[in-house]
């Protein structure tokens, strides 16, 4: 059901940004109440935070930080004895060439403009979906699921779930402050991950406890 629900809320996004749709109207309304409120605070150590925030979806934190994972993963699922202990470092590199692949296509194909109104170059990619959220979503949160699974406590799990997915919130809530992305192209990057990360965590092996 869960996967059902992201490709189709992926598709109805898509399909409203391909053609112009009235869904685009919740960017609009995004855009402006963002600007209203950032107005009201006029608080610039927040604007460096949101743009701080919106850094981490990089190709640089977020791939190293995945590789790690898996290789923390690996040593922890080796020395417990594992019979696949390995099998992190695939599932790793799997979802770091995933990112590329799945987004930069789409960037070329739908070539929407950015918030603030930049125009995309013939051949050139645009900002739809968002690709700082899904390598955030995707890295951060196959490392999660590649480290949870090597912590005997349900306890511990969660709360590693819960911090991935509060940063990548966070990357998403960033991107949008600071007029990176609309709030759609986060949106969409999010069911794609999702998407993502539901069949990783299908095939991989259980939690050691």
């Amino acid at each position: 059901m869960v996967p059902l629900l992201l490709t189709g809320l992926l598709a109805v996004i898509s399909w409203q940004v391909a053609v112009g749709g009235p869904l685009l109207g919740l960017d609009l309304s995004a855009r402006h109440g963002v600007h209203e409120l950032r107005g009201w605070l006029d608080n610039p150590w927040v604007d460096y935070g949101a743009r701080g925030l919106a850094d981490l979806g990089g190709a640089f934190p977020a791939i190293p930080v995945l590789l790690a994972a898996a290789v923390l993963a690996a040593r922890r699922q080796w020395r417990a004895g594992g019979p696949r202990w390995w099998l992190p470092l695939p599932a790793a590199a799997l979802a770091a060439v995933l990112i590329p692949l799945l987004v930069v296509p789409a960037k070329a194909w739908f070539a929407r403009p950015g918030p603030l109104g930049e125009t995309v170059r013939a051949g050139g990619l645009g900002w739809y979906p968002s690709g700082h959220t899904a390598t955030s979503a995707i890295a951060y949160g196959t490392a999660a699921l590649l480290v949870g699974r090597t912590l005997a406590s349900p306890a511990a799990r969660r709360w590693l779930y819960a911090a991935t997915a509060a940063v990548c919130c966070g990357v998403g809530a960033g991107l949008v402050w600071s007029d990176y992305h609309w709030l759609l192209d986060v949106t969409a990057s999010w069911c794609l991950a999702g998407s993502v990360l539901w069949a990783l965590d299908r095939r991989l092996p259980g939690p050691v406890g």
